[in-house]
């Protein structure tokens, strides 16, 4: 469905070490940064598309964090969940929802919310039931 999406930040050297840490907790490898332009990007495997994207914005005004705007990245099981909220937060993110349970969306929607440093809000999200194996 998607080719990519990209998220806009202002302070490059501090988004960059929370989005790497992120992207790597959920599994999806660099495929390229610029430091001169500033952007860089991450692969979903197994690839080459969707891509997922941060950089300064191509019009060079400020970002801004739009309100109802967000990116929910997939995983695999709870326990990555989990722990993309833990690397999450301890990159400079900030809590908009704690990992757990979200009914009122599915009986196994399973995520945790959370702002990256510029404010851009991220979810990530299982969506299937709790492994019996």
């Amino acid at each position: 469905m998607f080719s990519h999406v990209f998220i806009g930040i202002n302070d490059f050297d501090k988004a960059l070490p929370f989005y790497t840490a992120l992207m790597a907790e959920l599994g999806n490898s660099l495929r390229f940064c610029d430091r001169a332009r500033p952007w860089a990007g991450w692969q979903s495997h197994p690839g080459p598309r969707p891509l997922f994207l941060i950089g300064t914005p191509y019009d060079r005004n400020p970002h801004v964090a739009g309100n109802g705007q967000m990116v929910a990245f997939m995983a695999s099981n709870r326990a990555i969940v989990h722990h993309a909220y833990r690397v999450a937060l301890e990159h400079g993110g900030t809590s908009e929802g704690a990992p757990g349970l979200r009914p009122e969306y599915h009986e196994h929607y399973y995520a945790a919310y959370f702002k990256d440093p510029e404010g851009n809000k991220l979810c990530v999200v299982c969506h299937d039931p709790v492994s019996t194996h």
